[in-house]
């Protein structure tokens, strides 16, 4: 695809944009991560707490940022793998980190080149849908279908054997943006073993509780981890609908947003894979729910630490090889769940 809307970037040229960077252009850049819309705001006046029959409600109009959400096309080698919710910005990085957490790729540099485009009028519809389009309906009826959405193709190429990979995994995947495991249909693939990512020496996927073998991340480092994301993560406080994924590193905060809190994971340890670090510790804005710990033990991250608390689940799959686990990071304290 050769149009204007076309980023192109060969894998071993990439740079990682600072956080500054990405703050700045919020408003500004060509694939924004919020738009304005019109609102009307009903509310009693703050020092108000019993609102009888007799009380007055207020009406304002007023304009609301909300975060873009926007369709991801991941095309590997001409194959279209997934469709993902996303938001659109570090693309690069989301689709490196999904490939990663699907098992198709081990190393960064499995990705030869890349390309993302963003499907902007009619002509880009039509090139990227004549192989796939719906006999049943005519392009003018699909482009009417799509017109409300933000539509990005991310095209890889990897070497021979991760397409040999794709070619035996290769399945239509309708991500969602509050799950990480939709279009998923074996338990097989949804209930992986992972004990060759075990942040054990051991790896006997029988053991109940395997030590974490790495140091647990202090309360002072994790209130100022947190106090730096409060401070950084300006698409959430221009929306208040964006999750984040942050690691230190080198004494610098590296914090990747989106709206969906397994796409922020998977964009951290994208980065990861591309800049070649490794990290100790992860803070989410969310909940640790099942898929964020699958990533993370994947990705051999040795700590992941939540805002709010883990399920059940994840915590019984993060004892069993060696993910420590924190929740409910607050501004005064946290809760160490294992690895303690």
């Amino acid at each position: 695809m050769t149009t204007d809307s076309t980023v192109k970037k060969n894998a071993q040229a990439s740079a990682h944009p600072s956080i500054d960077d990405i703050s700045e252009n919020i408003g500004l850049q060509a694939t924004p991560l919020a738009r304005v819309h019109a609102s009307q705001k009903h509310h009693y006046p703050s020092n108000k707490y019993d609102h009888d029959l007799e009380s007055h409600f207020y009406i304002d109009n007023q304009s609301a940022s909300l975060a873009v959400e926007a369709a991801v096309s991941i095309v590997i080698n001409g194959i279209h793998y997934a469709v993902l919710m996303a938001s659109p910005n570090q693309l690069e990085y989301l689709a490196v980190g999904f490939l990663f957490s699907e098992g198709l790729i081990q190393h960064s540099h499995e990705l030869l080149d890349w390309e993302v485009t963003h499907l902007t009028d009619v002509a880009d519809y039509q090139q990227f849908m004549d192989d796939s389009l719906n006999e049943s309906m005519s392009f003018a009826q699909i482009h009417q279908q799509l017109q409300d959405y933000d539509i990005y193709v991310v095209e890889l190429v990897l070497n021979q054997r991760c397409h040999q990979r794709i070619q035996a995994q290769r399945r239509q995947l309708a991500g969602r943006t509050g799950c990480g495991m939709c279009g998923i249909t074996g338990l097989t693939q949804a209930l992986p073993d992972l004990s060759n990512y075990s942040n054990s020496s051991t790896s006997s996927t029988h053991q109940s509780d395997v030590k974490n073998q790495s140091v647990m991340p202090s309360l002072d480092y994790l209130l100022d981890m947190r106090q730096k994301v409060d401070a950084l993560q300006h698409t959430h406080q221009l929306t208040g609908a964006v999750h984040a994924a942050a690691a230190i590193h080198n004494q610098q905060l590296y914090l990747f947003e989106d709206v969906g809190r397994h796409n922020a994971l998977d964009k951290l340890i994208g980065w990861q894979l591309r800049q070649k670090v490794d990290v100790d510790c992860v803070l989410m804005t969310s909940r640790l729910s099942i898929e964020l710990v699958q990533k993370s033990i994947r990705g051999r991250i040795p700590w992941l630490v939540g805002m709010s608390a883990p399920t059940s689940t994840a915590l019984r799959v993060a004892k069993r090889y060696g993910l420590g686990i924190a929740g409910f990071l607050r501004h005064d304290r946290v809760t160490y769940y294992s690895g303690y």
